[in-house]
């Protein structure tokens, strides 16, 4: 998948439709390309079907400017009613409990404001725009198809009043798909309204799905397994896609992402993606024979990533911990200007490892929430050949050298992966098949540390 979207052809701009007729709408825009003049034919959704589920942003916006905690699902539960009824007030608006345009507007402007005068984190600023729109035939959704004639199933749900479910139809193709005297396109169908109303309707969405044909979801909210329409998509789905570094309750949804694939849900998270060039090094880095006996003298694991979100830090650590088969027995956090969260395991020859993850304020973030800066692997015994440190820049190196050691540590920096990015990450994941292995072998790692906390 490349990052250069193709020029496409409009064959139907965004239609607003009966959601009784959607079908019959798709139906008919195909039919009535295949009657025209100029002799060419249009083919429909080659690939798969991909869903995209993304809440309207005034959850995020309460979010970051403080007056809402749950989890960002669009669902207008008591406390997302709660905080739209504080913001109202705040700002001296009808205080009525259900968003609309006004509060939408008025929370716009003070997040803008608050960003203009420094009072909001840069984690804070990502988590109300993680993504480009996928909407109307722009974004992400356009890279996709361009690549992918697919039919593409936006679900937005809304925080408003309950007035049902309204629905747009629309068609592109992608020029690098014509083939002689056909177009390859793909379908797009905008399906919006509040939660509960989009879940009234979840057996018809579930047919709108192409049943001989791959089915993706991307859940771009918390993982809501209660919730209903949620339940029935998962259930005909081949991959549930995520992206931890979106999460606002980190800690939180990672555990729901556990218990899930401990039910054999077929999960995949974007932001495990980020880890590959951290995961390859760190296991080069023993790869020389004189190293690799080393590796079981590490006791001591250091982990910094940038504040705000320690998804990256804590799936990384998982992943070392299963293939060094460690156990986790104890999981504190200290808190502090670096959030310190320590954890300690028991190795299967009854050793102890210490491991400390540090979430370290940066002024000038990443484009990711919680990137990894630096790792360092080192052991209590200074004769082991085994202290082996990665970072990102170079002042993560210089913190870590100056962490002390009389061991002498191998240091490699970790090459910047800006063609890692969401794109890239998603159309890697959409050519997938099954399950990831060594994704759900580490996520049971980190799933068994979280539970530490909670127990």
């Amino acid at each position: 998948m490349t990052t250069d979207t193709p020029p496409l052809v409009s064959l139907q701009a965004p239609k607003d439709v009966s959601i009784d007729e959607l079908e019959t709408s798709l139906s008919s825009i195909w039919q009535s390309y295949s009657n025209n003049d100029d002799g060419l034919a249009a083919t429909r959704a080659t690939t798969f079907t991909f869903i995209v589920y993304e809440p309207e942003g005034t959850q995020q916006l309460l979010t970051a400017l403080g007056f809402y905690s749950g989890p960002i699902d669009g669902i207008a539960g008591p406390r997302t009613t709660a905080a739209i009824k504080a913001a109202q007030k705040a700002y001296g608006l009808e205080v009525t409990g259900k968003s609309n345009p006004q509060l939408l507007t008025k929370l716009q402007e003070a997040f803008a404001q608050a960003i203009e005068e420094g009072k909001l984190t840069s984690s804070d600023q990502k988590s109300l725009q993680p993504y480009p729109s996928d909407l109307e035939g722009a974004g992400l959704a356009d890279a996709i198809a361009a690549v992918n004639p697919c039919r593409i199933i936006t679900l937005c749900p809304t925080t408003g009043e309950d007035e049902g479910v309204s629905a747009q139809v629309s068609a592109y193709c992608p020029i690098n798909k014509r083939t002689q005297q056909t177009l390859i396109c793909c379908e797009y169908v905008t399906l919006r309204g509040t939660a509960a109303a989009l879940d009234r309707i979840g057996g018809m969405i579930s047919e709108l799905v192409i049943s001989e044909l791959p089915k993706y979801i991307w859940w771009k909210a918390s993982p809501e397994p209660d919730y209903g329409l949620f339940k029935r998509l998962a259930a005909q789905s081949d991959s549930i896609i995520f992206d931890s570094s979106t999460f606002m309750a980190p800690q939180t949804d990672l555990i729901r992402i556990g218990e899930m694939l401990e039910q054999n849900m077929p999960i995949a998270d974007l932001n495990w993606g980020r880890l590959a060039a951290w995961q390859e090094l760190t296991a080069e880095a023993f790869d020389a024979p004189e190293r690799r006996s080393a590796i079981e003298e590490i006791d001591k694991v250091t982990i910094d990533y940038e504040k705000g979100n320690p998804a990256q830090a804590l799936m990384f650590l998982g992943w070392v911990a299963s293939r060094l088969k460690w156990l986790p027995v104890a999981y504190t956090s200290e808190g502090g200007d670096y959030d310190i969260r320590r954890v300690t395991f028991m190795s299967p020859d009854k050793r102890t490892i210490e491991a400390e993850l540090a979430g370290v304020p940066i002024a000038d973030a990443g484009d990711v929430a919680g990137d990894l800066i630096s790792i360092k692997l080192s052991s209590t015994n200074l004769q082991a050949d085994c202290c082996t440190v990665l970072c990102s820049e170079t002042t993560g190196c210089m913190r870590m050298e100056a962490s002390g050691g009389a061991q002498s540590c191998r240091i490699q920096q970790v090459t910047s992966l800006a063609d890692q990015n969401t794109e890239q990450l998603l159309g890697q994941q959409l050519r997938r098949w099954g399950r990831d292995h060594l994704y759900g072998e580490s996520m049971d790692l980190t799933y068994k540390i979280l539970k530490l906390v909670s127990s």
